[in-house]
């Protein structure tokens, strides 16, 4: 018995000076300080706040692993309400039909309300679409192309002249990250 106890304090001895030796610690359980994320970067914090997060992360389109919060945080929610962006009686799943993203370390939303192309990069092609030959081939002088025919990102309204589209003006900009300003909306967090 004792040549038996002798080589279990020996193993867990072995053991132990291993693990100190490799640099870790055998009584605690390992929690790793940092993950690569997708793009190959260490996580090494992890946020439930969107409004931290963005404070540390900077500028980001959607969030990261770095975040583990809610998909639409009620922080948000509460800051859309206050913006006017959404009714404070809305259906929650209607006040929660948005997306964020980090900017210049400030938390953005975008309300999808009526078909809003929030998650589209803004469209400054002002090249015209086989679509939108198509439309004015079989509507000559039409004053717009539809949205459905030009697409809901891009920063013209287009019409056409002579059966072929062009440009009638710039309606829409696009912000710093490619994304259409004039649906994006900076919050500040609540206190």
């Amino acid at each position: 018995m004792i040549k038996t106890k002798f080589q279990i304090i020996m193993c867990i001895f072995s053991f132990v000076s291993v693990s100190i030796l490799a640099g870790c610690n055998p009584l605690v359980t390992p929690f790793p300080v940092s993950s690569p994320t997708a793009s190959g970067e260490a996580v090494s914090q992890i946020f439930t706040d969107p409004f931290a997060y963005c404070s540390v992360v900077g500028t980001i389109d959607t969030p990261d692993a770095r975040y583990s919060g809610p998909k639409m945080p009620e922080s948000i929610v509460q800051g859309m309400i206050q913006k006017g962006i959404v009714s404070a009686d809305a259906p929650a799943d209607f006040q929660r039909n948005a997306v964020w993203r980090c900017m210049d370390s400030q938390v953005w939303v975008c309300h999808f309300g009526a078909n809003l192309p929030c998650q589209e990069k803004a469209d400054t092609s002002q090249t015209p679409s086989s679509a939108m030959e198509d439309f004015c081939k079989a509507n000559s002088s039409a004053e717009a192309i539809p949205a459905a025919v030009t697409g809901r990102a891009t920063v013209y309204e287009w019409g056409c002249q002579n059966s072929k589209p062009n440009v009638i003006r710039q309606v829409f900009k696009s912000d710093p990250q490619g994304f259409l300003a004039d649906f994006w909306y900076e919050l500040s967090p609540q206190n």
